[in-house]
């Protein structure tokens, strides 16, 4: 494996799931497979969980860490071919990507959806921009259509809490202020095609995703219906599809309680608006997985990094 940048890169999941539960009895195992290299992390956006995970992550194999923030401290890249760089951008990716592969072994990129224009976006400009011109593998951190590593996470999450041969898990919609990417949602739906599990999505009408992505999925437009009798309930929320980025309301009928979860676990990617998203009674309770899956963003890492190494 070159490049960690979707689902699709994973060879075999289960495999994957299996040696990061097995990496967790001993992080460090594998501390001399990184020796004498570096990892580059570039930010163009925010983070919390993706920075410190992966940092740790490689720490764990044994690498050295650059990180980067763009949006504060680098110059203003260009991703399109042909432009006549007039305006305010300093400098294009085809430089750009190849100098900071000069600097390190592998590069991390996270650059999430801008919400205004579906086909760019869906273009990945940045990360395909990096991938096209870099030197090193490429390790996504959440793009504009994909957040791997988090989706990697949770079926590591899952593993480690199902009792049942073909659990229940529900994916649903919840109010949010702001209008959200996709990322999240699509990556899990992509992680859970992989999974012997039965997969509901529900979301009221109009916030239907791409269908190239959740083809297959059953989609259930009734959230109470569809959390019946469910094991694991991942909630999440994301803007129109067809109205692309906009936020068609906010109903907070859709806010997950104690009552909707029933006896079912309850995921999330983090960060997450109490009592918006969820109730404080579903984050504090002890049905709540929201931190075992922010510390399986390290092994998630940890993992993808490890093949990308055994790879050079």
């Amino acid at each position: 494996m070159k490049n960690y940048v979707s689902i699709a890169d994973i060879n075999s999941l289960p495999n994957w799931v299996d040696e990061a539960i097995e990496l967790k009895k001993n992080p460090k195992k594998y501390k001399n497979l990184g020796e004498d290299k570096t990892i580059v992390l570039l930010f163009f956006n925010n983070s919390l969980r993706t920075r410190l995970s992966t940092q740790k992550a490689a720490q764990n194999l044994g690498m050295e860490v650059i990180v980067m923030n763009f949006g504060s401290e680098g110059w203003t890249l260009e991703f399109t071919d042909g432009t006549v760089m007039d305006q305010g951008k300093s400098e294009h990716v085809k430089e750009a990507a190849q100098v900071v592969s000069q600097y390190c072994d592998v590069i991390g990129i996270r650059a999430f959806a801008n919400l205004q224009d579906k086909e760019e976006d869906e273009a990945e400009l940045v990360i395909n921009g990096f991938i096209k011109h870099a030197t090193v593998p490429i390790l996504n951190m959440e793009s504009s259509v994909g957040h791997p590593l988090q989706a990697l996470a949770d079926a590591i999450t899952l593993a480690e809490n199902n009792t049942k041969p073909k659990p229940k898990v529900v994916l649903s919609w919840a109010p949010h202020p702001k209008a959200l990417p996709h990322a999240v949602a699509n990556s899990f739906i992509e992680m859970m095609h992989l999974q012997d599990a039965d997969f509901v999505i529900t979301h009221p009408k109009g916030y239907e995703l791409n269908t190239n992505i959740t083809k297959g999925a059953t989609i259930e437009y009734d959230q109470e219906k569809a959390l019946e009798n469910a094991d694991f309930v991942y909630v999440k929320n994301w803007s129109s599809y067809q109205n692309y980025g906009e936020v068609l309301n906010q109903d907070k009928n859709w806010t997950v309680t104690l009552k909707k979860l029933g006896a079912a676990k309850f995921m999330h990617c983090l960060p997450v608006r109490r009592n918006v998203i969820v109730e404080d009674a579903v984050l504090d309770s002890n049905q709540s997985l929201v931190i075992e899956q922010a510390n399986n963003r390290t092994f998630a890492a940890q993992i993808a990094l490890k093949k990308i190494l055994e790879n050079q």
